[in-house]
């Protein structure tokens, strides 16, 4: 009996039971909902990109741009939804990140080679690989730059290069003439092709382009009503003539991307003159006499007020 009680100690010894108050245990810490809420809309975004791959697959391109579109449209929703319920987090960053390369990188450009590129065989799939890689380095160069710790606070108002999600969308625009009744050719599809370049190469590119993330952050209480209607008559119209919605849409967006360049001119000719004025401002008062003192002026060269030298 005493051998068997002894036994039964060193196995309590060796292994321990599970308790509760035990601090060793290991504890996963709970998660907040509002850090889930910003991710779910980003997995719903992912799970858009990846129909459009297999819409485009089926040659139901209609549905294919419509889910990109979504996508973008979610993707947008993503970011503000999660710094409004504060529930920013890293994971969230870094899923973002991959749902917008699937999104906005691959997805775009397997729909142009289904639907086109796939005729001028190798060179129609490399500029659609082009397009994925430089959509793929525009977010890593992206995480990278948010990093910075040294960057102006005016510098957050601008991109650097097209964002994936508008390279997504103005890529696309050989699609949108398409179902407005320009004309499928051979002359469309070389055009494609180096669009599609063109397009890739300003994602990668050191273009600044507007943000607008700090476009409606605050709205004027007289603002309210108007820009409800503008966002309910802009989502009429897009569901309404879809093509030519998309088509002015990113025609005016191409057109709007020198007007970056000029603005952020301005920012950095206003981020210099605070110091230029310091400067002569420091100058000025170094040319000028000093200050009277009970009415007499005191000069550099005298010494009445120093202690005489020690001899």
């Amino acid at each position: 009996m005493a051998g068997l009680g002894a036994s039964r100690y060193i196995v309590a010894m060796a292994i321990p039971s599970p308790s509760s108050g035990d601090p060793r245990r290991r504890r996963f810490r709970r998660i907040p909902v509002r850090t889930l809420a910003p991710n779910m809309v980003t997995l719903l975004a992912m799970c858009a990109g990846l129909t459009a791959i297999r819409m485009a697959f089926e040659s139901r391109y209609v549905l294919a741009l419509a889910a990109i579109v979504f996508a973008a449209i979610l993707d947008g929703i993503d970011g503000r939804l999660a710094r409004f319920l504060k529930g920013t987090s890293r994971f969230g960053a870094e899923l973002d990140s991959l749902s917008d390369f699937v999104n906005f990188g691959v997805a775009p450009a397997l729909v142009l080679y289904f639907w086109g590129l796939h005729e001028l065989k190798s060179a129609g799939w490399i500029a659609a690989m082009v397009f994925a890689i430089c959509g793929g380095l525009r977010l890593a160069r992206f995480n990278v730059m948010a990093e910075e710790p040294d960057r102006p606070a005016w510098a957050s108002n601008f991109f650097v290069g097209m964002p994936a999600p508008m390279g997504a969308i103005t890529v696309l625009l050989p699609i949108y003439v398409t179902f407005l009744g320009v004309p499928r050719s051979s002359v469309l599809i070389w055009s494609t092709l180096f669009y599609t370049l063109i397009i890739a190469l300003l994602m990668v590119s050191r273009l600044p382009v507007y943000s607008g993330k700090r476009v409606g952050t605050r709205i004027p209480p007289e603002m309210v009503g108007p820009v409800i209607v503008i966002v309910v008559l802009s989502i009429g119209l897009l569901i309404a003539y879809p093509w030519i919605v998309l088509t002015l849409g990113t025609l005016a967006y191409l057109a709007s991307l020198p007007f970056g360049l000029l603005s952020r001119r301005r920012y950095q000719q206003r981020s210099r003159e605070p110091v230029g004025e310091g400067m002569r401002e420091g100058v000025r008062e170094t040319m000028l006499p000093p200050p009277a003192v009970g009415g007499s002026v005191v000069r550099p060269n005298e010494q009445t007020d120093r202690p005489s030298p020690l001899h």
